[in-house]
């Protein structure tokens, strides 16, 4: 958390208010944060930088600088990008990491209450070979239930590890693999090599659809995510098995399982209809 809607979400946000701006000041005040990059290159870098455009690559926000570098997001946990006109509460600006001033008095704030996600400046060719790491997006048109079934075709491992694998496929995280599969009735331990075609075709029905239903929902808050605009997400309520171990299953009225022992996290099923 956040995974891609919600990290849509932020970079959708940021690229409507802030495509254009000037950066004037930057502010350190968290310097364990950062990657790749110190404090006071950070600052020299990116002071009279004006931002391009405001993108979503996997799990991360990106703002592509006129310079040619990128700042590079992770809000992981308890991060988030938000957009302060002076009306930003108190308690968000107390945990800003990394503060972006725009010329037009605007403050870009990195707030991380467990300083867990990370902000990365990368130059072009650096930002290239990282993105090139990832993989496919889900919502790219050239991810296609074929495209899926050959991403599981050979693999020995649980299939929602494989939806999670970051180098396999981009931006899917726990909540959302969970509901693809509860969508597509499969069972998230089974191995991927062992998803039929037919069983590919409607596990990508159910990636693309929750991704989809929750970007306009603007993601899923519990407690800490928020938008640019320090906007809830509401997809929460839609979830049908996420964090729902023990409710009835809202499709046969089974209870849901709950396990970690196929990933090391939670994972909630229906052991009745995922199969």
């Amino acid at each position: 958390m956040p995974e891609l809607p919600e990290t849509e979400t932020i970079a959708r946000g940021l690229e409507r208010a802030i495509a254009g701006a000037l950066i004037t000041r930057v502010a350190v005040r968290r310097a364990d944060v950062l990657r790749e990059v110190s404090a006071r290159t950070l600052r020299r870098r990116v002071s009279g930088a004006t931002i391009l455009h405001s993108a979503r690559r996997a799990k991360l926000v990106t703002l592509l600088l006129d310079s040619g570098d990128r700042i590079v997001v992770q809000p992981r946990f308890t991060g988030a990008l938000l957009i302060d006109d002076g009306t930003l509460p108190d308690e968000e600006r107390r945990y800003s990491a990394v503060a972006f001033t725009l010329e037009d008095g605007r403050t870009v704030h990195y707030r991380d209450i467990r300083r867990l996600g990370t902000v990365t400046l990368m130059t072009g060719a650096r930002w290239a070979e990282y993105s090139g790491a990832l993989g496919p997006e889900p919502l790219d048109p050239e991810f296609t239930p074929m495209a899926l079934s050959g991403l599981l075709r050979g693999s020995r491992q649980a299939v929602k590890k494989l939806l999670m694998d970051q180098r396999r496929l981009a931006g899917i995280g726990n909540i959302y693999a969970a509901e693809a599969l509860w969508r597509a009735r499969v069972d998230p331990s089974r191995p991927g090599r062992s998803i039929t075609p037919a069983e590919a075709a409607a596990l990508h029905a159910g990636v693309t659809g929750v991704l989809r239903e929750a970007i306009a929902a603007g993601g899923t808050t519990f407690r800490d995510y928020r938008g640019a605009f320090g906007e809830r997400g509401t997809f929460a309520p839609f979830l049908a098995a996420y964090g729902r171990e023990g409710a009835p299953c809202r499709r046969c009225g089974a209870r849901l399982v709950g396990t970690r022992e196929i990933d090391g996290r939670a994972t909630v099923f229906c052991a009745k209809c995922q199969r």
